[in-house]
């Protein structure tokens, strides 16, 4: 666990306290919200500049065959390598 101190003006602790937002539990969940928050916001923008590059739509059936080729080549590498875990990339693509 990670201890942090910030600084706040006194008026936004004061408003934060009253709603009972500064406690450790709530402070996590709204960290955890802005993440996910951004993450979606991220995928949105990378859908629009796919759209705008005119790359078309990849099939269900197409999605599945690179998740496939994608595992095969995890477990390939895992065998090969068995001191790496199925998820240590080590610098590959």
């Amino acid at each position: 666990m990670t201890t942090i101190e910030i600084s706040l003006p006194d008026e936004l602790v004061q408003r934060a306290r009253s709603e009972g937002l500064l406690s450790d539990t709530v402070i996590q969940q709204l960290l955890e919200d802005a993440i996910r928050r951004r993450a979606g916001l991220a995928l949105l923008d990378a859908a629009r500049h796919i759209h705008e590059a005119g790359i078309p739509a990849m099939t269900m059936e197409e999605i599945d065959a690179e998740v496939k080729a994608l595992r095969n080549e995890r477990r390939l590498r895992v065998a090969a390598h068995p001191d790496l875990g199925p998820d240590d990339d080590a610098g590959r693509p």
